[in-house]
């Protein structure tokens, strides 16, 4: 069972300044969330028990959205908007969430290396709050099959266009059963004409404790940074590590136009203007 899971927000946001000056990358709303509380609901629908939220400095409005707001919420009491009220509420008793400072901007590696007292030597997840899912089944729900069978980290992977690649890390896959992989290798950001496959990691990950000791030995990579990538290339290379190739659809919220598209995408679905947005698409299409 996976009862942790831990989700990066230390990360500047520089693809989108000037928006992200003084507000946090992952307070940038999602239609009428911000985007890191879709990571934590679904965290809580996988039934999570701890959520850590690896911070850094001018990341405090993370932390106060999910705290209580007691001047916020005698006015919505005094103004008798009870549904508004409830749902503020309920922000602040979404889960058990804690808050781990990273002080230098060392990677995705290191943010997820300082967890490792928390953690205390137990498998656990890691989402990444820019990667925005819509599927039937969370992809961590999915992914959990794979773990239970096999007993070994799975990283969530989906086939993407081969000018793409260099955005991601990419496996070099053995399939053993369908949509399932074991790696191989896994390269970094890879140009296309040397990339191991079509392949692609995505911000979804289950991980063994044994992740720890890969990323204390694993060298700065792309950037300077300790890439999570290479630490699992690392895993690779001890014991079985899996990709699994997900259902559903994935926006990569990380930059602004996949911010737009996953925008667009969820309001569609949203039940309240879900109709409304829809009828204005249409007319927007007229005028193309």
């Amino acid at each position: 069972m996976i009862r942790k899971v831990v989700i990066p927000a230390a990360g500047w946001g520089v693809r989108f300044l000037p928006a992200t000056k003084a507000l946090p990358k992952e307070m940038l709303p999602l239609v009428d969330k911000p985007m890191i509380q879709y990571v934590v609901e679904e965290a809580i629908s996988c039934n999570m028990e701890q959520i850590i939220i690896v911070t850094s400095s001018g990341k405090s409005a993370i932390e106060e959205h999910f705290d209580r707001d007691f001047e916020l919420e005698y006015l919505l009491e005094q103004k008798k908007e009870r549904e508004l009220l409830e749902e503020v509420r309920g922000i602040a008793e979404l889960s058990n969430i804690c808050y781990v400072r990273q002080k230098e901007q060392l990677g995705l590696g290191h943010a997820i290396l300082i967890t490792r007292e928390l953690i205390a030597g137990e498998p656990f997840a890691v989402f990444l709050p820019d990667d925005v899912f819509d599927a039937k089944v969370s992809p961590i729900k999915q992914m959990l099959q794979v773990y239970q069978r096999y007993q070994g980290s799975v990283v969530a992977v989906r086939r993407v266009a081969r000018d793409e690649l260099r955005s991601y890390g990419v496996i070099e896959p053995q399939q053993i059963e369908e949509r399932v992989y074991q790696l191989l290798g896994v390269v970094e950001k890879p140009e296309p004409e040397a990339a191991p496959s079509d392949l692609a990691i995505l911000g979804r990950y289950i991980l063994t404790p044994e992740i720890f000791e890969a990323l204390e030995v694993t060298p700065p990579g792309i950037g300077g940074e300790i890439q999570l990538t290479d630490a699992l290339r690392l895993l690779a290379q001890r014991q079985a590590v899996y990709g699994y190739e997900f259902e559903g659809e994935y926006y990569d919220a990380g930059r602004p136009l996949g911010l737009l598209q996953a925008t667009v995408g969820l309001a569609l679905k949203h039940p309240k203007m879900g109709p409304d947005f829809k009828e204005f698409l249409k007319g927007i299409r007229r005028q193309l």
